[in-house]
C-alpha cells in the first residue's frame, strides 16, 4: 500500500490551511504557550521568510478556540485547560496599509483595515474617525462585551519601512502610526495579550 507523504507548506503563513491540508507541521506551540503563560506585550523582530507571519495566525487560531487544529501538538494540553477562555483577537496586516499612493492615502488604506476588522467581529466602525479612534473604540467594545482582547499586528513597521529612502515621508508615517499603536498602550487594562512582529 502506497503511504502518501505530507506536503510541504512553501509560502503558506496559514495555521488553519496547514493543518487541514495535509501540510507537514513542525510544532513549536510549546513556544506560544510559554510565551501566553508568562507574559502580556511582546515585540518578535526576525527577517523575512521566518515564519512571523504563521505564528500570529497560530496565536490567532489559539485565542479563537480552534482546537480542533491543536490535536496532537503541545498546545492542545493549554487549550483544554479548566482556565482556558477564548478571546476576541484584533489581528492587523500592515502589509495591506496602501503606500504607493503617498501619504495622503495611508490614513484612508488604514481606516479600511479597521472597518474591515470591526465588520470580522459583527461590529461598525465609523469610517470618518481616525483611525487610532477606531482602534481604540475596537478595544473598548470588544472587551466589554466579551473579555480582555488579544492584539496580533503583523509587520507593524511596513507602511513606515516603504519609505526608508525619503526622510520626510517616513517621519510623516512614522507621526500616524505613532498616534495608532499609542492606543495599545492607553488600553492596557481591555488587554490580555499583544503580540507584534516586524
Amino acid at each position: 500500500m502506497e503511504t502518501r507523504l505530507k506536503k510541504l507548506p512553501v509560502g503558506i503563513q496559514t495555521f488553519d490551511e496547514i493543518r487541514t491540508d495535509n501540510y507537514v507541521y513542525v510544532d513549536k506551540t510549546r513556544f506560544l504557550v510559554n510565551l501566553i503563560d508568562n507574559g502580556k506585550v511582546y515585540f518578535y523582530a526576525r527577517p523575512r521568510r521566518f515564519g512571523k507571519s504563521l505564528t500570529i495566525s497560530t496565536l490567532d487560531a489559539m485565542f479563537s478556540g480552534k482546537k480542533d487544529l491543536f490535536k496532537g501538538l503541545y498546545a492542545e494540553e493549554f487549550m483544554n485547560r479548566p482556565d482556558y477562555r477564548i478571546s476576541p483577537v484584533i489581528r492587523l496586516d500592515m502589509s495591506q496599509v496602501i503606500t504607493d499612493s503617498g501619504i495622503d492615502y495611508i490614513k484612508p488604506s488604514l481606516v479600511k483595515i479597521m472597518v474591515d476588522t470591526a465588520k470580522r467581529h459583527k461590529m461598525t466602525a465609523d469610517e470618518t474617525r481616525h483611525p487610532a479612534e477606531i482602534l481604540k473604540t475596537l478595544i473598548v467594545d470588544l472587551a466589554e462585551k466579551y473579555g480582555k482582547v488579544v492584539v496580533l499586528i503583523d509587520e507593524y513597521d511596513k507602511p513606515y519601512t516603504d519609505f526608508y529612502t525619503d526622510p520626510q515621508m517616513a517621519k510623516d508615517i512614522r507621526a500616524i502610526l505613532r498616534n495608532f499603536y499609542v492606543q495599545i498602550k492607553s488600553n492596557d487594562e481591555y488587554i490580555r495579550f499583544v503580540f507584534i512582529t516586524g
